[in-house]
């Protein structure tokens, strides 16, 4: 019941107090807590942030005479000095400390610790500032800074050709979506341990029944982890994800692909010749991978399709659209879900849809895909890929066999 009065008076007083004179603030709180009774000083103090010796003063205010609403709220001089003024380099110093422009001064005395209130008080009152953690906190508040975590926004070095990269993507879609042709985005959803781990996000439970999970995040050996390979069919806007057991390699990047045709692509675009498919400059489907390449060199042959790729330059993954197109709503899908078995993700994957009307289709797949596979010079030069005019090293078309 404290807490809560002490909450509804804090409400009341912070309405209130900003009207009034210093010397009408300290007779209202003075009431205030003369009307509470026993440890009714205190309460108050907490609910309006004043000290103690200034409710006091106010129970003595309470017992003198009334004065009038023009009269003066204190005595001239009265009252402590701020410690601005009593030390008006205080700011300053204080300000040398938190500045960007400043932090990464080898001199600086925070250069190595973080920048809590209470480190920075220490650190001005051994400059010859002394103050507060608490005071501390109301000069940053005044100077409007507040607390911050790191922001992602910094890609590495961008590409010279990056804009012009995208471009060339963007035409390279558009036309082949105009000739009714199919447009994937391929990529590897982050690894994800399988069984009773913790799993980011909440999700509706009974009151105080939560799911139950590990302490610690130490990977089952017999569960292992998943792999999620994602396809996402821009002009159809569907999903399709291959769960994998092993490794996310090349070869475990065509065999989803592969699949994805033999379920899906062959039955929605009986017609097609050409297939582009749009992927990110590294990883297992990186542009300088050997073994991506012989792969899909297969899949051309297997299919009959004259196979394109368009790579994201580099620095860029987070522009690929299956990731806010298709991984985000899964992401929103499972979350506060211990992932406890591979079937389980399997489901949870199927079953997500959104507001735009995406729908995946989602499979097992336990085929063992080794890493570390040599790719012999002979292999690549049987490879029928064809580099475009522009960054041929991120744009090709691979032909089936047979075919110039």
């Amino acid at each position: 019941m404290p807490v809560r009065v002490e909450a509804v008076l804090e409400r009341k007083l912070s309405l209130v107090l900003p009207h009034l004179n210093e010397r009408q603030r300290r007779v209202l709180l003075a009431a205030e807590a003369q009307s509470l009774g026993r440890g009714g000083i205190s309460l108050v103090a907490r609910a309006a942030k004043v000290s103690r010796p200034s409710i006091h003063g106010g129970l003595r205010e309470l017992g003198e005479p009334p004065q009038s609403p023009e009269g003066r709220a204190r005595r001239p001089g009265g009252g402590r000095k701020r410690l601005r003024e009593k030390d008006p380099t205080l700011v300053a110093a204080l300000e040398s400390l938190v500045d960007p422009d400043t932090r990464g001064d080898p001199m600086s005395p925070l250069r190595w610790t973080c920048k809590s209130t209470r480190e920075l008080a220490a650190t001005l009152t051994r400059q010859g500032h002394p103050v507060s953690h608490r005071v501390v906190g109301e000069l940053l508040r005044e100077a409007d800074y507040n607390l911050q975590a790191n922001a992602k926004r910094l890609e590495g070095a961008e590409h010279p050709d990056r804009d012009a990269q995208f471009r060339y993507i963007n035409e390279m879609v558009k036309s082949f979506l105009a000739e009714g042709l199919p447009v994937v985005s391929v990529d590897a959803k982050k690894k994800e341990l399988v069984g009773p781990f913790k799993n980011g996000g909440r999700e509706w439970q009974p009151k105080g029944e939560p799911e139950v999970v590990r302490v610690h995040d130490f990977p089952d050996p017999k569960l292992g982890k998943a792999i999620p390979y994602g396809i996402y069919d821009v002009g159809r806007n569907a999903g399709w994800v291959t769960v994998g057991r092993d490794h996310d390699t090349a070869g475990f990047a065509v065999a989803c692909l592969r699949r994805w045709w033999q379920a899906v692509g062959v039955a929605v675009y009986p017609r097609a010749d050409r297939l582009l498919i749009c992927a990110d400059g590294g990883g297992s489907n990186g542009y300088r991978v050997r073994l991506w390449r012989v792969e899909l060199q297969r899949l051309a042959s297997e299919t009959g399709l004259q196979v394109t790729v368009c790579h994201l330059p580099p620095g860029t993954s987070k522009w690929n659209k299956i990731e806010h197109r298709l991984f985000s709503h899964i992401s929103l899908n499972w979350r506060g879900r211990p992932l406890v078995s591979h079937e389980v993700i399997v489901e949870l994957i199927g079953a997500t849809t959104s507001r735009q009307g995406l729908h995946i289709q989602a499979e097992l797949d336990t085929g063992l895909y080794p890493t570390q596979v040599e790719v012999t010079d002979e292999q690549m030069a049987a490879v029928h890929v064809t580099p475009h005019v522009f960054h041929g090293e991120w744009n090709y078309t691979i032909a089936p066999e047979g075919e110039v």
